[in-house]
């Protein structure tokens, strides 16, 4: 598929056509109209983030007044398919198994389609799905590298033509507290934003050892969070959600990034267990990006942003520099319960044909943290342009393998574990083996 190029001043455009994302007001609680529509729905992943997301869009349902039948289900493991659709009276011939299973799945009349397998296989699932017609709930992120994005920012032009409705999780967006602050940030209670930090340190994930005669491809796949290749690096799969309110209150991507990051303690998979990134927004604007996976370290998921009339620290809460408690203004949602609320707005979008397409925002917040990754892995200044427009950068077309692609043709080869990328060499992308750490 043809990919578009699309500026950093037209995502500015766009970011505030939507209201800076998700509605800033809430959407009309259509409940009374609904009471007999049944919304048929597919699930494509069904490991805990597939079944949460699941659950999520059930309580949802409650607060729409809208039933959901779950039509079908697809994982790479069959077990996991089966086991998540008799528990909704799914049918075993609608439990599709393996790396090609979501294709038949959209090949039902499924309405809507909910994406939580690894990142690695998003942009494919994605695109499939908006060829089909069908309305997608995509968790974050939603691709790995470049090419990636770009393919699910064309996807979401495919089905913003087709009127479809796209929403992503970032659930931050669909949080009071959240669309408090930006709407105050854009009414300018603390002025322009001028500087900032984000974090989320935690400790470390989980890890499953090669079971016996396991191929390379299911191992990557249930160990996921620990290759880049599969999950992005924990700077893409778990800190873009501090990077999307960057992005989000800022009302633009970044210019470019530069940092670092390394191994200090894991010895399986190939990601980094840290990382430190400064982004330049331009005109003199730079958040301060940290995130690390560590145990027995500190651990700090937040957002601070930095305002010339004072500051605001997370959901709700601004102040001036005095001190003083800014009055923020009132947003009641029907669901305080942010995983909840996606599927709300998301339900009403598509009982109200809205057309509510968060692909682009979404991406760009991606794309964002996968520029981070690239200037810690290779120790260079990466710009944003080199990733959407400069075709003759090398990395525009940085592709992280194995694809996607290749899991369903059965060519897998997994990178081998405690080997990553050192900064200098070969622009990052030779891999050397580091000494072990107890």
């Amino acid at each position: 598929m043809e990919t578009k190029n699309v500026s950093r001043r037209g995502f500015i455009k766009s970011a505030a056509a939507l209201g800076v994302m998700a509605p800033a007001v809430p959407l009309i609680n259509v409940r009374a109209q609904n009471a007999a529509k049944k919304i048929k729905v597919g699930l494509v992943g069904c490991g805990g983030r597939g079944t949460g997301a699941l659950d999520n869009l059930m309580d949802a349902a409650k607060l729409v007044g809208v039933e959901i039948e779950l039509l079908a289900t697809a994982d790479v493991f069959k077990d996991k398919a089966i086991k998540v659709g008799s528990a909704h009276g799914v049918p075993e011939a609608h439990c599709f198994d393996g790396f090609s299973g979501y294709k038949k799945l959209l090949e039902l009349p499924v309405e809507l389609v909910l994406l939580a397998t690894a990142p690695t296989f998003r942009p494919v699932h994605f695109e499939a799905a908006a060829a089909a017609g069908k309305h997608v709930f995509i968790e974050k992120p939603v691709a790995v590298d470049p090419p990636g994005v770009r393919r699910v920012i064309a996807a979401g032009e495919v089905a913003k033509q087709k009127g479809l409705t796209v929403v992503a999780g970032t659930q931050r967006r669909h949080k009071a507290g959240y669309l408090q602050v930006a709407r105050a940030v854009q009414d300018g209670l603390i002025g322009n934003i001028v500087g900032g930090r984000v974090s989320w340190c935690m400790g470390a994930l989980w890890f499953k050892p090669r079971e016996p005669g396991e191929d390379d491809a299911h191992y990557l796949v249930r160990n996921w969070t620990s290759f880049a290749g599969m999950s992005g690096d924990h700077i893409v799969e778990q800190h873009v959600h501090q990077l999307d309110v960057a992005n989000w209150l800022i009302g633009r991507t970044p210019k470019q990034a530069v940092g670092f990051g390394g191994r200090a303690r894991r010895q399986t998979g190939d990601q980094f267990d840290f990382f430190s990134v400064d982004y330049d927004y331009d005109n003199e604007l730079h958040i301060h990006s940290m995130c690390r996976q560590i145990n027995g370290t500190y651990g700090g998921v937040w957002e601070q942003f930095i305002g010339t009339k004072g500051t605001t620290m997370g959901g709700s809460n601004m102040r001036t520099f005095d001190g003083k408690k800014l009055e923020l203004p009132e947003i009641k949602l029907p669901s305080d319960i942010e995983i909840v609320q996606e599927h709300v707005d998301l339900l009403n979008s598509l009982l109200q044909n809205q057309g509510l397409n968060g692909a682009q925002t979404v991406a760009y917040s991606t794309l964002t943290a996968i520029m981070g990754r690239i200037a810690a892995y290779t120790g260079e200044l990466v710009r944003w342009s080199d990733l959407m427009e400069h075709q003759d950068s090398r990395f525009y077309n940085l592709t992280l393998t194995p694809v996607a692609d290749d899991f369903e043709k059965g060519a897998v080869i997994a990178p081998p574990d405690d080997v990553m990328p050192v900064p200098g060499t070969d622009g990052g992308n030779k891999k050397n083996k580091k000494g072990k750490h107890a």
